[in-house]
């Protein structure tokens, strides 16, 4: 029997991966406005995707064409913090008051995570909720991430979001089944 190898990754890591970018992104929205958000930023990016060691591609739930699928890390530093000429329709996506995310991966009563040696696919919703809500809603993004494990690092390859299509003030689920309890859908503003 051959030996595993150690670059091989885990439900258990992409599931770390997203918990980790999930409060990486929270960690960046409280440092804004007073705080040094930037420097959060580049290290959420550097800890999360794989910009400078392979192709990364990364379509981000509110970027607009023509600039909506970016390759760069500047690319998405941009999105996520704005202030930069090259990308002018990027107004920071950390600067919606976001204070809470949690990333939920299961599709038709089931773990939609795929592992194949050191590549790892998950598929599902993360929630955002901002600081000011009624009624405590949800933003819901649908989203398709790709990890990939190097030298025991779990980074995303491929980012692709979108704001979910339910409709309007319809609760999402909870993982047994049931409606979460007093969250609603709210559409992302734009």
């Amino acid at each position: 029997m051959s030996k595993p190898d150690p670059d091989d990754i885990t439900e258990a890591e992409v599931n770390a991966a997203q918990k980790r970018w999930c409060k990486g992104l929270i960690a960046i929205c409280k440092k804004y406005p007073n705080g040094d958000y930037k420097t959060e930023a580049e290290k959420f990016i550097d800890e999360n995707y794989d910009f400078g060691k392979s192709a990364v591609f990364f379509r981000p739930t509110l970027a607009m064409a023509p600039q909506n699928f970016r390759t760069t890390r500047e690319g998405a530093l941009s999105y996520f913090i704005g202030e930069n000429d090259r990308f002018p329709r990027d107004d920071g996506f950390i600067k919606k008051g976001w204070r809470e995310a949690k990333f939920d991966n299961t599709i038709e009563e089931k773990k939609a995570i795929q592992v194949h040696r050191n590549i790892g696919i998950a598929m599902g919703n993360v929630y955002l909720r901002q600081e000011v809500t009624v009624g405590g809603t949800w933003t819901v993004v649908d989203k398709v991430f790709v990890f990939l494990k190097r030298d025991n690092e779990v980074r995303l390859i491929v980012h692709n979001s979108a704001v979910s299509n339910l409709p309007p003030l319809e609760k999402p689920e909870d993982k047994k089944g049931g409606k979460t309890k007093g969250t609603k859908k709210t559409k992302s503003k734009r």
